[in-house]
């Protein structure tokens, strides 16, 4: 449960930050080829992917637990791995981004 707590607080996290990208007015010299996703697009599908992880992983254990039939532990075990490798990872990324983000902010203009 406290995985799944940390990950909401990961997604509100994610989400004001891409508000916050988003909020601001894009350089005049960037021009992204057409049909391009732009970042936050790009970082808010990566999420909705670790999101889709975590509720099959979730699903599958359910599943397993209340006896359905099909459902195999080797399969309920590798989802979670997955979904927690997945996890780590989007988190690894965050903790970059907001690096990066920091510095950026405390360079001299």
């Amino acid at each position: 449960m406290s995985q799944g707590i940390e990950f909401n607080r990961l997604m509100l996290e994610m989400r004001s930050m891409q508000a916050d990208a988003m909020a601001r007015p894009k350089p005049v010299s960037a021009t992204p080829e057409p049909g391009a996703p732009s970042f936050s697009e790009m970082l808010g599908q990566a999420v909705g992917k670790v999101n889709e992880t975590q509720q099959a992983s979730t699903q599958l254990a359910t599943a397993f637990e209340m006896g359905k039939s099909g459902v195999d532990l080797t399969d309920v075990m590798i989802a979670s791995q997955k979904a927690s490798v997945s996890f780590q990872a989007m988190t690894q990324v965050r903790n970059k981004l907001v690096q990066a983000y920091q510095d950026i902010m405390q360079m001299p203009v």
